[in-house]
Order: structure tokens, then C-alpha cells, then sequence
């Protein structure tokens, strides 16, 4: 019999009103949203009623998306289904520490919002853009962003696309040497290069902050964006490394479809990873669950 894992999505996805559904049909969830305001007040009014703007605010995004993440994944766990593996894009990841049980609810939530502010001060410091990258492998667009100074492969997303960071001032040339070389490439509307060395304050900021927390002990295993393995050693170091290293997910997934995984439930708003995980593997089945009707037919 195959194994399943939750996936967790990552900033990008959010859309106003997400989590609404999830809140009003599952006490589970509804948890979680209540432990979220009374840490951070005014996140359930900026996920139900926020404008897209308002949520595209990186310290407003990641709070905002890790709720509805970890509510999606409570919800999915009192329907009676516990994954074996667990992962998660960028921020999602550390919505999958906190279901492991590797970091509490709460700590996961302070975090997450540390982590935005520590991110979105690198942005505001450390100018650059990201770019997703389609119809080039992976090595080919390393060897273009190596003709750049400050450009770098983020995240490996699928066989078929990469996403890159770059100063402000060589995005728009990498781009037309994506072009050149018979690819397409798409600006991204996000306020920072993550994923980079333009975000190495942040991880050092982040580095300290996590001096001062636990973790616990894994219910089940967490692959972790920078290794593609699950975490072991450093756990705060590799927490830490996550916000300027690459995000390895087609590398992730493969691994974990070796391990036996064949069923795939994305947790939190909308079907970016599932979209990516069938063009990794079309064997296997990948769904989404970000409200009651997902729950319904799940």
C-alpha cells in the first residue's frame, strides 16, 4: 500500500478570503485561526475580508498562509487521515514543523511572523526581483544565471521550470537571455528576492531568534527545502538556511515517491504544488483541500 503526504503551499497563494470555508465547517481549523488572533489580532479579518493587495504585504502574506495552511491540514486530520511524510513550499515548511509536532502551534506562529518581518526588512535592504523560468531544464538555467553577477536559481520547482532571483538591474536581461535560449520567462510580483544571498540578513536574524527555541520531536517525517531529505542534525540551522537557499522540490517529491509515497493532499490555498507534482510524476495522485467542498469530496 503507498504512503501519503501533506504538502503545505507556500506564499504567492493567497487570495482574499481563503480559509472562511475551512473556519466555519471544522472545529479543528477553527483552532487554529483562534490561536493565530490571539497571537497576532486582525489575522482572520485580513484572510476573510483582506483586499489582494493587503495580502501580498510579505508580513501580512506569511501569517495569513500559514493559518490557512496548518487550519487546512487540522481539518484534513479530523476526517481520520494522518499522512505518512510531510513538506512545504518556502513557508509552507514551517506549517509541516508545526503538524509534525517538531515546533507547538504557537511557536510555529511567532515564528512565521518573525520571519516575514526579517524577510520583508532584507527586501526593503537588499534590492532584487525573481523570475519563473519554463521550457529549460534546470542546468541550463544555472548556466545562464552564471553569466550574471547576481543571479541565482531559487527554486527547482518541476523538470520544465525554475525560478530565478536577480538584482533589480539584470532581471530584465536574464529574461531575454531566457529568450535567447528558446525559453519563456515570467516576472513574478513579489517584494524581494527570496530564496538568495539577498536574503543572508534574514537567515542570520533568524539564526539568532531560534536560539531561543525548542523543537520537539517529529510525528512524522519533514523534508526539508534545503536537503530534500528529511530534517535531521541542526534542525534551527537548516530552518534557519531555508530563507536564502534554493527550495529543491522536484527533488523532494522524487525522493518521497521513492520512499513509497503515492497519494499527494496539498493543504492550504490553491493547486500550484499539486500542478507541479503531477509534472514531476504522473503516476501518482495529487489533490488539493483549501475549503469545505475539497473536505466533502476528500
Amino acid at each position: 500500500m503507498g504512503k501519503t503526504v501533506f504538502v503545505f503551499s507556500g506564499q504567492g497563494a493567497q487570495v482574499p478570503g481563503m480559509g472562511k470555508s475551512l473556519y466555519e465547517n471544522s472545529s479543528a481549523a477553527k483552532a487554529v485561526f483562534d490561536m493565530a488572533e490571539s497571537i497576532r489580532p486582525g489575522t482572520i479579518k485580513q484572510c476573510f475580508e483582506g483586499t489582494k493587495e493587503e495580502l501580498s504585504v510579505t508580513i501580512n502574506t506569511q501569517p495569513c498562509v500559514f493559518a490557512v495552511d496548518l487550519a487546512a491540514a487540522a481539518a484534513v486530520a479530523e476526517k481520520g487521515i494522518v499522512p505518512d511524510y510531510a513538506a512545504g513550499f518556502s513557508l509552507g515548511e514551517i506549517a509541516a514543523l508545526a503538524f509534525s509536532g517538531m515546533l507547538t502551534y504557537e511557536q510555529a506562529f511567532r515564528l512565521v511572523c518573525k520571519r516575514a518581518e526579517f524577510m520583508d526588512e532584507a527586501a526593503n535592504t537588499e534590492k532584487g526581483a525573481m523570475a519563473a523560468v519554463m521550457k529549460l531544464t534546470p542546468e541550463k538555467v544555472e548556466e545562464i544565471c552564471s553569466r550574471f553577477e547576481k543571479a541565482y536559481p531559487v527554486n527547482y520547482n518541476s523538470p520544465a521550470q525554475t525560478v530565478v532571483a536577480a538584482a533589480e538591474d539584470e532581471i530584465d536581461p536574464l529574461c531575454e537571455a531566457v529568450k535567447a535560449e528558446k525559453g519563456k520567462a515570467v516576472k513574478l510580483a513579489v517584494s524581494g528576492a527570496f530564496h538568495s544571498p539577498f536574503m543572508s540578513s534574514a537567515s542570520d536574524r533568524l539564526a539568532e531568534y531560534l536560539k531561543d527555541v525548542e523543537y520537539g520531536e517529529a510525528k512524522i517525517p519533514v523534508y526539508s527545502n534545503v536537503t530534500a531529505q528529511p530534517y535531521e542534525g541542526d534542525y534551527r540551522q537548516l530552518t534557519a538556511a531555508q530563507v536564502k537557499s534554493p527550495v529543491r522540490w522536484q527533488t523532494t517529491i522524487e525522493n518521497l515517491v521513492k520512499e513509497g509515497a503515492d497519494r499527494f493532499i496539498e493543504v492550504g490555498i490553491g493547486k500550484t504544488l499539486t500542478g507541479l507534482i503531477k509534472k514531476i510524476n504522473a503516476d501518482v495522485t495529487a489533490i488539493n483541500i483549501q475549503d469545505k467542498e475539497g473536505l466533502d469530496t476528500l
